[in-house]
């Protein structure tokens, strides 16, 4: 039987994964309106359900280092969740986690954990060009339009001067308005999606995008940054035949980058 909650006000965070049960099995989430992205959960939050699937069912997994994520098809409010190690090595263990309903999966992904070795290459990532001050001082970009998931749980503040059609990258800074108890881990993957394709800015019509994919690597297993801002860039790196290969990027208050994704997205019309 599915566990469910209350609806209650600023509860958004808990609704989304405290149904979640270590075993598995079948899931409700009672304000799944909440998260849609059309008749859909939003992509980041049906991976983190899957995360934290994984991560309440195996206690004792080391820090996550990457992720492979599909959106299959459209995750409604009802679904089921299974998991299971697929191979735990000395330092790796590779987990998988799905969500599936009536008519199969509906998401799958592949989770990388890892402990800490003796480094034997040190290289920084890149630090953002064109930084674009502190998102205190920057505008809002989507205040009350958006998607369900985007008006009822992100604050999104713009980060550059292009407006419009132009170069195919989308940077904005966000944070969700309710983290709650959410670890930094949980705010990244939840976060991490949260851009639409840098795309949009090439497309010559006006038409729906939609995620297919999403991979991840996690730069730092402790991300920190202040009061919750992150700054995300989606760019299209090759735009043809219907689809977007997209680099998806976040880094802190500070310039240091957090996380470095790639995404495959269908784009319509």
């Amino acid at each position: 039987m599915a566990r469910r909650l209350a609806k209650h006000r600023g509860m958004n965070i808990a609704s989304l994964i405290d149904p979640v049960a270590a075993e598995g099995g079948p899931t409700t989430i009672p304000d799944a309106d909440k998260w849609m992205q059309g008749r859909t959960l939003y992509g980041g939050a049906s991976a983190l359900v899957a995360y934290t699937a994984v991560r309440r069912a195996f206690t004792d997994l080391p820090p996550l280092r990457a992720a492979q994520i599909g959106f299959v098809g459209p995750v409604g409010e009802s679904f089921s969740i299974r998991r299971e190690i697929v191979r735990q090595g000395r330092n790796v263990t590779q987990v998988r986690s799905e969500l599936f309903g009536d008519k199969g999966v509906l998401l799958t992904a592949l989770w990388l954990f890892g402990d800490s070795r003796e480094a034997n290459a040190l290289h920084d990532a890149e630090r953002p060009g064109d930084w674009p001050g502190p998102p205190g001082e920057a505008e809002d970009a989507m205040s009350g339009k958006g998607p369900a998931f985007i008006t009822e749980n992100f604050e999104i503040r713009r980060a550059q001067e292009t407006r419009g059609p132009g170069e195919p990258v989308v940077r904005r800074w966000a944070r969700l308005t309710d983290r709650g108890e959410l670890d930094p881990v949980s705010q990244i993957i939840l976060m991490g999606d949260v851009l639409p394709p840098g795309a949009m800015r090439a497309m010559q019509r006006q038409g729906p995008l939609s995620s297919i994919n999403w991979g991840f690597n996690l730069l730092d297993t402790h991300p920190q940054t202040s009061d919750g801002w992150w700054l995300a860039e989606a760019a299209c790196q090759h735009a043809d035949d219907g689809y977007s290969s997209e680099r998806l990027r976040l880094w802190n208050t500070d310039g240091k980058q957090i996380l470095d994704g790639m995404q495959s997205a269908a784009i319509f019309g």
